[in-house]
């Protein structure tokens, strides 16, 4: 696997009601991540073949985890804009209906998003998640996956988080990549390319 060395930091826990202190953010975000095109000379266009970038990243439970350490057993990783919103609820929900079919198929399951641990425990025990949430907090590993992409709100241009999920091998590589998820039988596709 390409080696990703990733800092582990936590920002304020953001609601939606707190929408332009999300846009500051992200533009602050924004300068650190437009003034490099790769990180550790790692290229944004994966493909299928690819080794995974690696990283270590803290869970939900705050307790940091590395993803070459689950060598042996396939990962579903997927990167989700935002804890509590419609379309990330849903997304989450149906992982969680379909948890013990990833299991009988000794695949892991873990989503990633900018939200902190706090938000991350509040989500998962909200809605009886059964999988790790991932803190990426400074957008490391998304911009490592190539999921950052411009987005609008209130009229401003920021980047956010690509709704996008990978699947990892048993080796460290990507087997399947899928970019602009929507999210309607989007576990059910995972499913099927693993049979």
């Amino acid at each position: 696997m390409i080696k990703l060395k990733t800092e582990i930091n936590n920002y304020p826990n953001e609601t939606l009601h707190q929408s332009i202190n999300h846009l500051q953010f992200s533009k602050s975000l924004n300068d650190d991540i437009l003034t490099s095109s790769s990180i550790g000379g790692i290229s944004m266009s994966l493909v299928i073949g690819n080794p995974a970038p690696d990283f270590t990243l803290l869970t939900d439970e705050d307790k940091p985890i590395t993803l070459s350490s689950l060598c042996g057993k396939k990962v579903v990783l997927y990167f989700y804009p935002k804890d509590n919103t419609p379309g990330c609820t849903k997304e989450a929900c149906d992982f969680r209906d379909y948890f013990s079919t990833f299991k009988k198929n000794n695949v892991e399951v873990f989503g990633i998003s900018k939200d902190n641990v706090k938000t991350h425990t509040q989500f998962k025990q909200k809605y009886a998640l059964p999988f790790t949430l991932l803190v990426d907090a400074k957008a490391e590993v998304c911009q490592a996956y190539g999921v950052m992409n411009k987005k609008s709100l209130f009229g401003k241009t920021f980047l956010g988080i690509q709704r996008s999920t990978f699947l990892i091998d048993e080796q460290g590589n990507i087997q399947k990549i899928w970019r602009k998820v929507k999210v309607t039988r989007h576990v059910e596709h995972i499913l099927n390319e693993l049979k």
